[in-house]
């Protein structure tokens, strides 16, 4: 039997897992980096690839100068720069992934230290070289009505605002909020948790495309097991689904990561415990609170997915579990939207270990991800996998009104002959071979972005909305 036990330094979680080993197979594998302490250590957060073609991310623990966490660089060849490294008074702890802003900058938290009394977690702006900027110091008041550690990362909504979650604190003692930001940093707290709808936030939120926000919370609810919600941007909150409302909670309980809206338009998501074996399920929900577990892990295929998935080009999820698998080290796994998974690598400890981040796929059609532990230091890894999905584009903002300028991301966009959107031709200049600046055309309405190079045709990977 193996056991694994870790902790986040925050709300006092202790996560107690175990797996025995079995065989599946594997897929193209590669480790890009395996860090060593003095770079980082535990990188349990995920990565963002940004407009220059990089991926960065954080590492919530590390040694020496770097034992409070840091933010790095990484280069699709695997070479990491550290950017910064906390201090404890500018923060501790980074746990979630960053996002590249409408700005360029990255955002992101820490789920520690700060300035605020009880020193519980900031939020920070960082620029690609490093400097950076804090936004919000949590707990500055007596109670922390404002909130107290965000294990979570923040989403940009349309209305060019940060939104996200804390895990504990409000003010209704310590069951978390729900929060939005100013990019000048100016909080307003939209919902305290009281553990009837929900406490122990892990996970942040996705907007979706009605312009709500939804998200999980790991504990409580009408069931004590965890939820799903919907927020409005104003603050209203609804309970959608309470786990483990199924007997023998075969519907899954205690969800820690967020959820994805698909191109169907349903959300999907996991759960870490339950399920019809034990180990976690994997879920689809609708926009009114139909739940249909899709799959429930056996620890054969993986067990205890404490991340979230991503909907790839090719229209099915990708994810990790935390354990379980052949070597009992986690898996990466894809699933369909009927149900049907695919184990496609074994983690087993050299080359990563207890993926508790989730995936980004990258405009190469590759995935990339983080494992909290193992790899040649046992300090964690940072890895890429291919399973042969071709390159497409992506933009930033995924939304905007005609006239805006967006972004859109790519691997090799020198040489655009045309990009539309929607099939209506837009201004656009190619900045770099990884970044196109277009202009929203007149006329244009929600769908397809697409860039004409010499050598074809590339897509965006999801719609992009057009505000009105």
């Amino acid at each position: 039997m193996y056991k694994l036990i870790w902790s986040i330094k925050a709300c006092g979680i202790f996560l107690l897992w175990a797996a025995t080993a079995a065989a599946l197979p594997a897929q193209t594998f590669t480790t890009l980096h395996s860090f060593e302490g003095t770079d980082g250590s535990l990188p349990v957060g995920g990565l963002v690839q940004a407009s220059n073609g990089d991926l960065y991310g954080t590492a919530s623990f590390g040694a020496d100068n770097a034992r409070y966490g840091t933010v790095y660089k990484l280069t699709p060849g695997g070479t990491l720069t550290t950017l910064l490294s906390f201090d404890y008074t500018d923060g501790d702890g980074p746990s979630a992934a960053l996002i590249q802003a409408t700005d360029g900058e990255f955002y992101g938290t820490t789920s520690n230290g700060g300035t605020a009394k009880g020193e519980g977690g900031t939020v920070f702006k960082i620029t690609a070289s490093g400097t950076l900027t804090t936004l919000h110091n949590f707990c500055s008041q007596t109670g922390c009505p404002d909130g107290l550690e965000p294990l979570a990362g923040l989403v940009q909504a349309t209305d060019g605002n940060f939104y996200g979650t804390t895990c504990c604190g409000g003010a209704n003692g310590n069951w978390g909020t729900i929060f939005k930001l100013t990019p000048g940093g100016t909080l307003t707290t939209l919902h305290s948790f009281d553990g009837t709808d929900g406490y122990g936030l892990k996970a942040g939120l996705v907007q979706a495309t009605n312009g709500k926000f939804y998200g999980t919370t790991a504990d409580g609810g009408a069931t004590g097991y965890g939820t799903v919600f919907e927020i409005t941007p104003d603050g209203k909150l609804t309970t959608l689904y309470n786990f483990c409302s199924q007997a023998n909670c075969t519907d899954g309980f205690e969800p820690f990561a967020g959820l994805v809206q698909a191109t169907d338009g349903n959300f999907y998501g996991t759960t870490e415990e339950g399920g019809a074996n034990r180990y976690g399920t994997v879920f689809t929900i609708t926009p009114s609170g139909v739940l249909t577990t899709l799959f429930s892990f056996d620890e054969t295929d993986g067990a205890y997915p404490v991340a979230g998935l991503v909907q790839a080009t090719d229209g099915n999820f990708y994810g990790t579990t935390s354990d379980g698998g052949a070597n009992g080290d986690g898996t990466i796994f894809n699933i369909t939207p009927a149900g049907a998974l695919t184990t496609l690598h074994n983690f087993d400890d050299t080359d990563g270990e207890f993926p508790v981040a989730g995936l980004v796929q990258g405009t190469n059609g590759n995935f990339y991800g983080t494992t909290s532990k193992g790899g040649a230091n046992n300090d964690g890894a940072v890895y890429a996998l291919s399973v042969g999905l071709g390159p497409f584009v992506k933009t930033n903002p995924a939304a905007g009104k005609v006239g805006a300028k967006v972004g859109i991301l790519g691997t090799d966009l020198t040489g655009a002959t045309s990009v539309t959107f929607n099939g209506s031709a837009a201004e656009f200049t190619v900045k770099t071979q990884s970044l196109i600046i277009a202009k929203v055309p007149s006329g244009a309405n929600t769908g397809t972005v697409q860039v004409q190079l010499p050598s074809g045709t590339l897509s965006s990977n999801v719609p992009f909305i057009v505000l009105r």
